[in-house]
């Protein structure tokens, strides 16, 4: 009960100070200015991303035969060395290919050694008949012999002669076949080689893709069967960063980062590298940034989104604008401003933000690991409006410096006074122009 009527008394109050307030400004017909101070202080001009991290180098282990999966001798955040047996792919059908292959090579070996035999034989042939050959020639100058006899030796001779050919040729076939069946033993005994899966670094397991008894198919590519990272105590992060912050960003620069899984530590790391290679999402183009930093503890594990703050410049002790001041602009018709301008002694006023310039400054853009924090655009100088004592208002002309997209450095004033408790306009409120329903009623 207590706490109904402590309710019901705050907003009885809020509604006597909103009639209070609306009430004095019909009566005054005065506009309610709102106003922020000048203030003195510090401004950390910065680039703020968001990005993910990643181990230095991560292999992606898999299988480059095909097979039913039979052990696993590692799970997750398993500590693997390299040359560590991490898997085995069933070999029954390896082996049996290699048997086979085995077969054929000891067949082609015999075929060669029969095809050898088989030259030699033609050689022995081809020397008798030679011989045969050589003597007709002589019986035959001497008579003894007859031409057909001749002949028939030149023949014999020629055939054997060829045959050792042919011969020749069977054993060099022989060979290659020979060769061809090694091949394939090589090739058995490689796939054989391939059931057992090893570690091709020292790192960490981070994922496991297959299950005993699930059969991987190596037809098309080679499937995944392990990813594992190869030291998690040196990690990286790669940022998103916007085109437009490309430029201040420089190799070397130590940066600031934090993670949603320990919102109150501040993690530090360098920019190692700037790619060049850009991702273009809706006309947005982004480049990553890549941030070296050592993880000791291994508090931060590989897919972890960061928020990262990158320093481009920091200024001590100056005076500093609200940005809200910056986009301020009197509701006054444009002679009256003009008039204004040239009492006080500016000439050509002040570039002023475009609408979509603001909105893309005000807009509150979702986190995640694609997300990019925009960058307030700004001029040279600008001008502000100081607020009297009396309720009227001064334009007073600034050159500006860094922003932290909150306050902006002011470097001198350019025409006017100011000083640090000055009072800026922020925000005008105009009063009704008449009673409501009558003549000129409320805008």
């Amino acid at each position: 009960m207590k706490t109904k009527t402590k309710w019901l008394v705050l907003a009885g109050i809020a509604v006597a100070t909103a009639a209070i307030t609306i009430i004095g400004l019909s009566r005054n017909g005065q506009p309610q200015h709102f106003t922020a101070k000048v203030e003195r202080g510090e401004i950390r001009d910065v680039v703020e991303a968001t990005g993910m991290i990643n181990a230095v180098i991560t292999v992606q282990v898999g299988s480059q035969v095909s097979g039913v999966i039979a052990k696993l001798y590692v799970d997750f955040n398993s500590r693997v060395h390299k040359g560590q047996v991490v898997a085995l792919i069933d070999p029954a059908l390896l082996q049996g290919a290699l048997l086979q292959a085995t077969a054929d090579y000891e067949n082609a070996q015999a075929n060669l050694l029969a095809a050898r035999a088989n030259l030699d034989k033609a050689r022995a042939a081809m020397v008798q008949t030679k011989a045969d050959y050589d003597r007709t020639v002589g019986l035959t100058k001497d008579g003894i012999m007859s031409q057909q006899q001749l002949d028939v030796a030149k023949a014999n001779y020629d055939s054997a002669k060829a045959g050792v050919g042919g011969a020749d040729a069977t054993v060099s076939q022989a060979e290659a076949q020979a060769s061809q069946k090694k091949a394939a033993v090589e090739i058995a005994q490689t796939n054989l080689n391939y059931t057992v899966i090893k570690s091709p670094i020292d790192g960490t397991v981070v994922a496991r893709n297959v299950d005993v008894g699930q059969t991987v198919a190596a037809s098309l590519q080679a499937p995944t069967i392990f990813t594992i990272a190869q030291d998690l105590k040196k990690m990286q992060v790669y940022a998103k960063t916007d085109e437009s912050d490309v430029g201040n960003i420089k190799v070397g620069k130590e940066v600031t980062f934090k993670v949603d899984a320990f919102p109150k530590e501040t993690f530090h790391g360098v920019v190692s590298q700037v790619r060049m290679n850009a991702t273009t999402v809706q006309n947005v183009v982004t480049y990553d940034t890549i941030i070296d930093f050592a993880n000791p503890d291994l508090k931060l594990f590989p897919g972890m989104t960061a928020y990262v703050t990158i320093p481009v410049a920091t200024v001590q002790n100056v005076i500093k604008l609200p940005n809200t001041a910056l986009r301020y602009k009197p509701p006054l018709p444009q002679e009256e401003i003009l008039a204004l301008y040239k009492q006080y002694g500016i000439e050509g006023g002040e570039r002023r933000l475009a609408s979509n310039e603001v909105a893309a400054a005000e807009k509150i853009t979702p986190t995640g690991p694609n997300a990019i924090q925009p960058r307030t655009p700004r001029a040279d100088n600008a001008v502000v409006w100081k607020l009297h004592r009396d309720n009227s208002m001064e334009p007073v002309k600034v050159a500006l410096g860094i922003t932290d997209h909150a306050y902006t450095e002011v470097t001198s004033v350019l025409h006017g006074d100011l000083k640090e408790g000055d009072e800026l306009v922020v925000r005008t409120v105009m009063p009704k122009s008449g009673a409501p329903g009558g003549p000129g009623g409320p805008r």
